[in-house]
């Protein structure tokens, strides 16, 4: 049997210092799990522009698409904010989103316990949070045709085009009602029927799926209640499943509840392969974050947890990713804090390294 196969891309910003937390939780499995994989690292977004003039080479994505899994940590920064729209940063992750058809975004916004005084909502409002947004990922008004900015008249118009085939919407819904039905049997499905066509197709594809799924309880929301209800009582809600611009807007929101951007992973999955594993690219919800990167300032735990994501889902190791959470969990109900989790006085912050070196003594406990 040969090992499961892994694409690192560090890429910028803090994205490499993350990842080299990773790496040591990787290696951890290897020598004491008995889990190897085969990893093997390239680079992405601005780091690939500086190198070869594109943000994603042809060869990298080559390599995407044949591995198990792909781990990638953060694009972008200031450095590339004049370049031409077609070489940005961003438009590798896009890239890489879309050639691979990773069409369902997977976004949890839990609340540890030992965190829920850090976020902006009442205590007793998040604590215990535990909700899985999935974002259609590879269709809708962010891909849609036609777009543009054209002249018209006098002045200038931009255009988007909200666009989803009946397909697109069966397979993110099937996602996720299957995710569902891993975990509490109940999902909302969130859009604009009430005053957009693309909403009315969204809910009536999403309703006849459902048959298929008769264990789970399916409601139905519009976007915009389903952002305040999410600020109002987020608990009500297990899974959620939505388009990618109102998956966009409302799983950032959820992060927030939560108290820190830099403890939210993701996994964006595709169709299976062909021994059975999807397509997938796992990545914490934060930003390359160029204001602290190269000072070893911050948190690795989105990028841990996003490995954690990549041993359930792509790897079936259900089991070391309950492991390697509850090392997390331990960690911070410990009091170990890096500089973005900081709220108790007297409190002294770790490195990006020391918060990484305090998740591997907690795995070595678990043994």
């Amino acid at each position: 049997m040969t090992n499961p196969s892994l694409l690192i891309l560090p890429g910028d910003g803090i994205g490499p210092e993350v990842m080299a937390e990773v790496r040591k939780i990787i290696d951890w499995f290897g020598a004491n799990r008995d889990l190897s994989f085969d990893v093997s690292e390239g680079l992405v977004g601005g780091a690939s522009y500086d190198a070869h003039g594109t943000p994603l080479t042809d060869e990298t994505m080559e390599l995407a698409q044949s591995v198990d899994a792909v781990l990638l940590g953060a694009v972008g920064g200031p450095k590339y904010d004049e370049l031409d729209f077609s070489v940005k940063p961003e438009r590798g992750l896009l890239r890489l989103r879309k050639e691979m058809d990773l069409y369902s975004n997977l976004r949890p916004a839990q609340c540890f316990d030992a965190l829920a005084d850090f976020s902006s909502l009442k205590k007793d409002v998040v604590a215990g949070l535990d909700i899985m947004i999935v974002r259609e990922l590879t269709s809708g008004i962010y891909f849609g045709e036609p777009r543009g900015i054209i002249e018209e008249g006098n002045e200038r118009v931009g255009i988007n085009t909200q666009r989803y085939t009946e397909s697109e919407i069966d397979r993110v819904a099937r996602s996720a009602f299957e995710l569902a039905m891993r975990r509490g049997k109940k999902l909302c499905s969130m859009e604009k029927a009430n005053v957009m066509e693309s909403g009315i197709l969204w809910r009536e594809v999403v309703t006849e799926v459902a048959k298929d799924y008769p264990e789970v309880e399916l409601s139905h929301m519009y976007a915009d209640a389903g952002a305040m209800q999410l600020c109002r009582w987020p608990k009500q809600f297990d899974v959620i499943v939505t388009d990618n611009l109102f998956g966009d807007l409302l799983s950032d929101a959820a992060a927030m509840l939560t108290g820190s951007l830099g403890m939210l992973p993701s996994a964006s999955l595709g169709a299976p392969m062909a021994n059975g594993r999807p397509k997938a690219l796992y990545e914490p919800v934060h930003g390359s974050a160029p204001d602290i990167a190269g000072e070893g300032k911050a948190n690795p735990i989105a990028c841990i947890l996003s490995f954690s994501m990549a041993l359930r889902y792509s790897f079936d190791q259900g089991a070391e990713a309950d492991r390697l959470e509850a090392a997390v969990e331990r960690v911070l109900a410990d009091g170990v804090r890096t500089a973005d989790l900081l709220g108790e006085e007297g409190v002294t912050p770790v490195s990006t390294s020391g918060m990484g070196d305090a998740v591997i003594a907690a795995l070595d406990a678990s043994l």
